[in-house]
């Protein structure tokens, strides 16, 4: 097992520069789920990620919004 974890590793660190990333609204979505985890029973990481899919999704939301604004009224 020892052996092949630096192997497994490397490897996800590999697949995880080749992938795009497309990350509006996850590290703002993150950071606040993170805080309000840690201060709701020591669950930052869960706080964190659950933060991040909703920062995601209001992002998209947002995106999709603006989509359909006319040129004059958007920001």
């Amino acid at each position: 097992m020892k052996a092949i974890f630096p192997g497994l590793a490397l490897a996800l660190a590999f697949v995880a520069t080749t992938i795009p990333a497309d990350a509006k609204g996850c590290i703002k979505g993150a950071v606040v789920g993170g805080i309000a985890g840690h201060y709701a029973g020591h669950h930052a990481v869960l706080g964190a990620a659950a933060g991040c899919l909703i920062g995601r999704h209001a992002a998209k939301q947002h995106e999709k919004a603006m989509q359909n604004t006319p040129p004059d009224q958007a920001h």
